[in-house]
C-alpha cells in the first residue's frame, strides 16, 4: 500500500485530503510543520509528500529542495500546492515533481498522485 504524507499548516486541508486519500486505499499521515514532517519522513519513508508552498514560518520549497538533495529521500515524489499566485513558476528549481493550484479538486489531486505512483514503478 502506497504511503502519502500531507504537510500543510491548515488543519482543514490535512483532514479533508487525509480522509479522502485513505478512502482511495492510500496509507496517509499528516504534519503541520516541517520539523514534524522531517521526523515522519525519516521514520516512514513515504512514497509521496503533498507539500504546501507557504507554511507558517517556513517555505515548503526549501524543504522540498532538502528532500531532493538527500540520498535517502531524493526518490520521494513531491507534489506542491499553493493558493499564492505565481508559486508554480519556481517549484521546478526546488525539485518538486508536480504542482497544483489551490483550491484544488480532490479528484485532480488523486490523478496527479496516481501519475506519480506510476513514475515510481518505472
Amino acid at each position: 500500500m502506497a504511503q502519502i504524507l500531507i504537510l500543510d499548516d491548515d488543519p482543514d486541508v490535512r483532514t479533508v485530503t487525509g480522509v479522502f486519500f485513505k478512502k482511495q486505499g492510500y496509507k496517509v499521515d499528516v504534519a503541520s510543520h516541517i520539523e514534524e514532517a522531517a521526523e515522519k519522513i525519516k521514520l516512514q519513508q513515504p512514497d509521496i509528500v503533498l507539500l504546501d508552498v507557504l507554511l507558517s514560518g517556513a517555505d515548503g520549497r526549501n524543504f522540498c529542495q532538502q528532500l531532493k538533495k538527500d540520498e535517502q529521500t531524493k526518490s520521494i515524489r513531491v507534489i506542491m500546492f499553493s493558493a499564492h499566485p505565481g508559486a508554480a513558476e519556481s517549484i521546478e528549481e526546488y525539485g518538486a515533481d508536480d504542482f497544483i493550484q489551490k483550491p484544488f479538486e480532490l479528484t485532480l489531486m488523486l490523478d496527479r498522485i496516481n501519475s506519480q505512483m506510476k513514475q515510481l514503478k518505472k
